[in-house]
């Protein structure tokens, strides 16, 4: 009787996550561990319109409180979402390196949306796909009623493409824009997008990026031009991982030209 051949399972190095989940084991203050947390943190959420200064994420991360000029009003959900990105970055962490799934998804959106204004209200749905239509930027998203179809295909054309060689940026790169598109979520989609990203950059040992509040406006265009242009979602990406480059140089950890960490 023939045996199937088993299937060979790459294993893959990943010094930099290693290092970052070290360094939150230690609760390490100063280190690249506590430096990503506050940029991807604070460029992503003012991505998203909150009003809260890097100082003041700096700050409620550093010391659990929060500090403002004298006048200046903020919006709980504001830093209600800032402390529950601290928190899922975490759990990003802990779970980077299992396959991407629905269930790593949609705990994203629920810690992140946690405690909000919106996370009372039923047709939010917290943790789940959502239950109303939306638009973007004035285009279409995927009907509530095709969400599980739709998000189910991704992840498995995603998966499947791991088969047969190993994940690139440029894989990461349309998985995020196929993500936007679908919109799985009433609202937090480009937050969950983001930290899907990160967390695939260092599952497969390929430098992350955080795009910055700075190339907001470049992000956009890229994402709403991907089909026709791929590259302009491309090199903002590829510039944004130069400036975390920065960060590694800072803290001696070595990388390829290929953009692996050794």
């Amino acid at each position: 009787m023939d045996r199937k051949k088993p299937i060979k399972i790459a294993i893959v190095n990943t010094p930099l996550l290693d290092r970052l989940k070290e360094e939150m084991n230690m609760s390490l203050k100063g280190g690249i561990y506590h430096i990503t947390q506050i940029k991807l943190c604070y460029n992503s959420n003012r991505i998203e319109g909150s009003k809260l200064s890097e100082d003041q994420t700096r700050y409620l991360y550093e010391t659990n409180m929060i500090s403002s000029e004298k006048g200046e009003v903020l919006h709980v959900d504001d830093i209600v979402e800032t402390i529950n990105h601290f928190s899922c970055f975490r759990y990003l962490l802990k779970t980077a390196k299992e396959p991407l799934n629905e269930c790593i998804i949609k705990e994203y959106h629920r810690i992140l949306k946690a405690g909000t204004s919106y996370s009372q209200k039923d047709w939010f749905n917290i943790g789940e796909y959502k239950k109303l239509e939306n638009m973007v930027g004035g285009i279409e998203t995927t009907l509530p009623e095709k969400i599980s179809e739709e998000m189910n295909a991704l992840l498995e054309n995603y998966r499947q493409k791991s088969i047969h060689t190993a994940y690139t940026i440029k894989d990461i790169i349309t998985f995020h824009h196929n993500f936007e598109s679908i919109h799985p979520f009433q609202d937090g989609n480009g937050r969950v997008g983001r930290l899907i990203m990160f967390k695939e950059c260092l599952k497969n040992n390929i430098i992350p990026f955080i795009i910055d509040e700075e190339h907001k406006l470049y992000y956009y265009q890229g994402l709403k031009e991907y089909k026709e242009t791929p590259g302009y979602l491309t090199d903002t990406c590829l510039s944004a991982q130069d400036a975390y480059k920065e960060y590694l140089n800072y803290y001696k950890i070595p990388f390829a030209e290929n953009g692996s960490i050794i």
